[in-house]
């Protein structure tokens, strides 16, 4: 019922998990980021594994270990499908043998997509057709025009319904996590939102505290000055703001 893709950008390290699928709010219980590693837990889906499995990771275990020790816990494991990375690229994935056809997985170095209740395999060469073809592009539209292209090849076989995006720049708290949990196109609204994320939000992200600098970046001025270039960027292409949001009207 889901097709997701977990993705590693070996210039940075950062991690990235994108969902789509033809059920209500994915982005609450299939992806999972730490700065170990990310999982990517789905079918008749299991949020452990993707906590404890992270856990794990973190304790040094290898992503095909990780696996192997949940398939042993879990009891319902055959209808689960489930993929994990870690934070240095290296993956392995396991689709359980009672998952909806079509089911499946493929992986790489630093990418790997599953996808079950699919129309068919074409949906995961889809996906790492796109992602290889937009190398060019920065790490988060190459991830989202990969999931694109997956629902054009014909995606989840009954339908859309909700989606998510997530990346984690070696933090425990995402640089971005936009959900859309009820939507008719739930990849457009993503995109929708990660355009609004670019007029102000992600500029924001850059002051952020880290664990290299708890105390992050406190002059506002270069957050104004990033957004204000931002918006004359936007006004140049002729592009209206993204954002939907309302502005109460002040005396």
């Amino acid at each position: 019922m889901t097709f997701s893709l977990i993705a590693r950008e070996p210039e940075t390290g950062h991690l990235g998990i994108a969902v789509a699928s033809r059920f209500f709010a994915v982005g609450a219980v299939i992806p999972f980021i730490t700065p170990a590693g990310a999982i990517a837990t789905q079918a008749l889906v299991n949020p452990l594994w993707g906590i404890e499995g992270n856990k794990l990771l973190a304790s040094g275990a290898r992503p095909q270990a990780v696996l192997s020790q949940l398939q042993d816990r879990d009891e319902g494991h055959r209808q689960r499908q489930v993929h994990v990375m870690a934070k240095d690229g290296t993956n392995a994935a396991y689709t359980g043998a009672e998952c909806i056809e079509w089911a499946g997985h493929k992986a790489e170095d630093n990418l790997s997509v599953a996808g079950n209740m699919l129309a068919g395999p074409q949906v995961l060469e889809a996906m790492l057709a796109s992602y290889h073809d937009n190398a060019d592009k920065d790490f988060a539209e190459r991830i989202l025009c990969a999931m694109e292209a997956a629902e054009a090849a014909g995606g989840d076989k009954r339908g859309r319904q909700s989606a998510s995006l997530t990346i984690h720049r070696g933090e425990d708290f995402p640089w971005i996590d936009l959900r859309c949990d009820d939507h008719a196109d739930p990849l457009i609204e993503i995109r929708r939102l990660l355009d609004v994320a670019s007029e102000r939000y992600l500029h924001f992200t850059e002051m952020m505290g880290s664990s290299a600098r708890f105390s992050g970046h406190a002059d506002r001025s270069k957050i104004d000055a990033a957004i204000a270039a931002a918006a004359k960027k936007r006004e140049a292409e002729n592009k209206p703001p993204a954002s939907q949001a309302y502005d109460r009207p002040q005396n």
